[in-house]
């Protein structure tokens, strides 16, 4: 199977998915389009500092061009104001980039220059448009806060809005961010135009010109509410808590909670979003067959989405009064040009965890009208219809899964003539023995008798069977099957998360190939400094609604991840939007289930068609960041099943994914990673998913009551969480598997189902068919030079106590870059001494940044030396068994010398250290 990557595809198709993703919120005065070859001014630091993604695992993609919004705009043909951009330039050098420290380190916005009247006066002379560029960002480990700077505006920001609306006769206003943001600010400052133009990847600059020239008509459409206040999100009361959540919003979940309650509140509804063209949407019946109509009535080409939403009847259990349940992008319509679809009316069940139906634990549809809602948005859609059922409908029996343990309330409607009432019920609690049913479904052992060794091949050419290729294994051999290796396994390619499946000797004796794991959702995180193509971020890609152009994006994804041997994404992330300050929304899609779940399926759908899968994540109930290894999220079952799981059915539906990453925190008091209910019960026979599922990167795993342990591996598999992610050492590594196992607590038979199920995984994957010679190559054409890897291999070096490296013959010119990694054989607290020289001046500055494992940890800066050898010393923690490491070279001049590394063993100065601003 051999492939072609066209490049300026790849980023043809990237920057169409920003163009579509973009929410133009507000249009006065004729400020958008811009006029073709008319100066504009662009205010904003973050002009200088595009924010292509969010921080952490799923942002972290090396790349060697970002199209920034002004040079997007100048390859678009529109001028910018020179003087103001220089302005901007001197001050950002005078105030370098803040960084941050670490990991999640990096602030959630940069100082913003404070802007003059008469900076501002004497670009309006000059130019009757203004751009102003708001740039935010969150992520891994820090979630948003209700501060300025964060969620809301600074005061410089907001001075800088209003001056510049003093001054000029158009104002646009850009954000730059990965969630929603406070909009007070339309009200103060009065733009003429909004615009979440979000993070658009490494061709965000390029989709933002081609919507603000008109090139491309606004078409993304919202994936959130935007309520006025933060305070009026339903979630808000019970979000933060370091210990517990409870989601006593329940279903109540964005739009269905403030179409129910409070309609009031909303300041933009769910789906809105304007365009420069306008639409009309009409409605018939054609031989029992629904017919949207969308007509092109402006007078440019543009794309509309039509959204059909639900009411269900509120019946015994209560339902939200709006349910998205169908929707549809057009292609591009010329003016006067429609298109029409067909759709059908389905009637979403809802699910009873009550026996309040009289169905305990049951998907039913209740009796009563359906009534059906067709627009373009939650608020314009329009009734187009009913269905009636008579009696309540049982779909589908199941048993009580991952209930609270812990009381507490719930939403529930009550509508009446005078309207909805907000009142609250007690959510049904946990009945089950979990014991007993662990052991009603415990698996039987096998033993494969055989007179020579069974290999993964024999199987994968029909010789064998995956039952009978299991059978053989031992049960040492079985625990190294269900570890992973990372991060930075040399068995797979470098810089990335994980290697699994043959990560031993043992392992690989039998054909077992290791499969290889990359962040993220936004493009592959390769630690090692190998570029990669840095995506759109989650919330962009679902306000394009096009299911389409998703499949068609990534398809050119997994042509990359084919091109460097990477067969699993750790994406698509989709977890809910429950709150907007969820530091991680960017990788994820929306408050809505269904949406979130359609565009996991596309994603999957063009992951596959590259012969590479994707990674659904986080297995459930992911929604807070702060503390995330330790917090406990109360949830009722209901909302378990009709919000949270919801959008991971509709992948494995719709998308047939194959691979789920389990959380880092408790769903009702029981880990993620060793909950049976959620990895067997729902997920296996509820669904009928056949796949695997691992847990997060050094998860946490417990049992009922008691407190969580990362080496817990027995509860793990007793769960069917097949695999732990990740451990230095899978043949060695200090779990309780085989104790578990002579103890009795944990069975062969559930320990041959994981590795079962792994097998079956690793013979679809393409890191099998390399194993087994087959061309699984990809030619990747049109590709800048400064895009491509140098090809050089990165080199791996033993550390015990102390190691020198020689570093006299690597490329230190302007932007390069030198990788290696650590096999750390004694890991703790490390002096780094890092020596170079150079012949400049003593008034030079040639700064050197140091990533480790893909996160800047500091920058040394070295003037003229003479000649002389100079050192700078840094203190690090280096607990990772495989660590790469990666020097940047910003400028030209410099002659490495060495980086020497000494182990500290005085136990009081490394808690010292680990409490250090160094």
């Amino acid at each position: 199977m051999k492939m072609t990557l066209d490049w300026q595809k790849y980023l043809d198709t990237a920057a169409q998915a920003v163009a579509e993703g973009i929410v133009m919120l507000k249009n006065d005065n004729n400020a958008l389009p811009l006029p073709a070859a008319e100066p504009v001014s662009v205010f904003g630091r973050s002009q200088l500092h595009y924010y292509k993604s969010g921080t952490g695992s799923g942002g972290m993609v090396n790349v060697a061009n970002i199209t920034d919004i002004p040079t997007g705009l100048k390859e678009a043909g529109v001028p910018i104001y020179q003087p103001l951009a220089e302005t901007y330039r001197k001050w950002n050098d005078e105030n370098p980039y803040d960084v941050g420290k670490g990991w999640g380190g990096e602030p959630w916005s940069q100082e913003e220059m404070p802007l003059s009247d008469a900076a501002a006066a004497d670009a309006a002379a000059h130019c009757r448009y203004a751009v102003c560029i708001i740039g935010r960002t969150a992520g891994e480990e820090q979630d948003n806060r209700m501060e300025q700077g964060s969620y809301l505006l600074t005061d410089t920001e907001m001075e800088m809005l209003k001056t510049v609306r003093r001054h000029f006769e158009k104002m646009i206003v850009l954000l730059n961010v990965g969630n929603i943001i406070d909009m007070r600010f339309m009200d103060e400052a009065n733009p003429d135009a909004v615009l979440y133009v979000w993070q658009g990847g490494m061709t965000g600059g390029t989709g933002v010109a081609s919507v603000l020239t008109g090139a491309t008509a606004p078409c993304g459409k919202l994936p959130d509410t935007i309520a006025y206040e933060i305070t009026d999100y339903p979630s808000d009361a019970f979000f933060g808590d370091v210990k517990n959540n409870n989601y006593a919003e329940d279903i109540y979940v964005g739009y269905r909670y403030f179409e129910t309650f409070a309609p009031e509140r909303v300041r933009f509804p769910f789906g809105f979003g304007l365009s420069y063209t306008q639409f009309a949407v009409e409605h018939h019946e054609e031989n029992g067959k629904h017919i949207v109509t969308v007509t092109n009535t402006g007078k440019c080409a543009g794309k509309e989405v039509v959204q059909l939403y639900c009411e269900p009847p509120q019946g015994k259990l209560g339902k939200p009064v709006r349910n998205l349940v169908w929707y549809q992008k057009t292609d591009l319509l010329q003016p006067n040009a429609s298109q029409a679809f067909d759709f059908s009316l389905p009637l979403p069940p809802s699910y009873d965890d009550s026996g309040a139906t009289g169905y305990a634990h049951a998907w039913v549809r209740g009796a009563g009208t359906y009534r059906f809602y067709l627009g373009t948005d939650v608020r314009n859609a329009k009734h187009i219809g009913n269905v009636i059922l008579e009696e309540t409908e049982l779909v589908k029996r199941c048993e009580q899964a991952m209930p609270p343990v812990n009381a507490f309330q719930r939403m529930k409607p009550q509508i009446s003539a005078e309207g909805t009432a907000l009142t609250w019920e007690d959510v049904p609690l946990m009945h089950i023995d979990e014991a007993q049913r662990r052991i009603d479904h415990l698996p039987e052992s096998w033993e494969t008798v055989s007179t020579q060794r069974i290999l993964l091949s024999d199987v994968y050419y029909g010789k064998a069977t995956v039952h009978d290729f299991v059978g053989q294994l031992d049960n040492r051999t079985l625990a190294e099957l269900v570890r992973g290796e990372g991060m930075g396994s040399p068995r797979v390619t470098p810089g990335t998360a994980s290697a699994f499946g043959g990560v031993t000797d043992t392992l690989s004796a039998y054909g077992i190939p290791a499969a290889c794991c990359s962040d993220g959702p936004s493009g592959m995180r390769l630690d090692c400094g190998t570029k990669a193509f840095s995506l759109p971020n989650g919330t962009m890609l679902a306000s394009t609604f096009n299911d389409a152009l998703l499949t068609e994006l990534f398809t050119l994804v997994g042509m990359e991840m084919t091109a460097n041997k990477v067969d699993c994404l750790l994406g698509p992330g989709m977890n809910i939007h429950r709150h907007p300050l969820n530091g991680r929304n960017f990788e994820y899609f929306s408050e809505d289930p269904f949406l979130s779940g359609m565009c996991a399926a596309a994603e999957l759908r063009g992951l596959h068609q590259a012969g590479v899968t994707g990674v659904c994540k986080h297995f459930c109930g992911n929604n807070q960041e702060t503390n995330r290894h330790f917090l406990n999220a109360s949830v009722s079952e209901r909302a378990l099943r009709e919000i949270y799981l919801r959008g991971f059915e509709i992948a494995h539906e719709c998308g047939q994914a194959d691979a789920f990453m389990t959380t880092y925190g408790s769903v009702n008091g029981l880990w993620t990673a060793g909950n049976f209910d959620l990895c067997t019960l729902i997920t296996r026979q509820e669904w009928g998913f056949t796949g695997i599922t691992m847990t997060d990167w050094w998860a946490n795993i417990n049992y009922r009551g008691c407190e969580p342990d990362r080496n817990l591996f027995a509860a793990m598999v007793r769960a069917q969480n097949d695999l732990y992610m990740v451990c230095a050492d899978c043949e060695n590594h200090d779990d309780d598997i085989c104790i578990s196992l002579e103890a009795g607590s944990l069975t062969r038979g559930e320990l041959q189902r994981s590795a079962e199920n792994i097998c079956r995984f690793l013979l679809h994957t393409n890191a099998m068919r390399r194993l087994l010679g087959e061309d699984v190559s990809v030619d990747v054409i049109n590709r800048p030079a400064d895009e491509c890897d140098s090809g050089e291999p990165v080199v791996f070096y033993d550390l015990e106590a102390d190691l020198t490296i020689d570093l006299t013959q690597i490329d230190t010119s302007r932007d390069s870059s030198h990788a290696f990694a650590l096999t750390v054989k004694e890991p703790g607290w490390y002096m780094l001494t890092f020596t170079a020289s150079s012949e400049l001046s003593e008034l030079a500055q040639i700064p050197v940044t140091l990533f480790c494992m893909g996160t800047p940890w500091g920058t040394f800066t070295w003037n003229g030396t003479a000649g002389k050898p100079v050192s700078f010393q840094k203190k690090m923690p280096l607990f990772s068994r495989f660590t790469t490491m990666r020097l940047y070279f910003a400028q030209s001049g410099l002659h490495m010398e060495s980086i020497q590394f000494e182990r500290m063993d005085e136990a009081l100065e490394i808690a010292n250290l680990a409490n250090s601003e160094d």
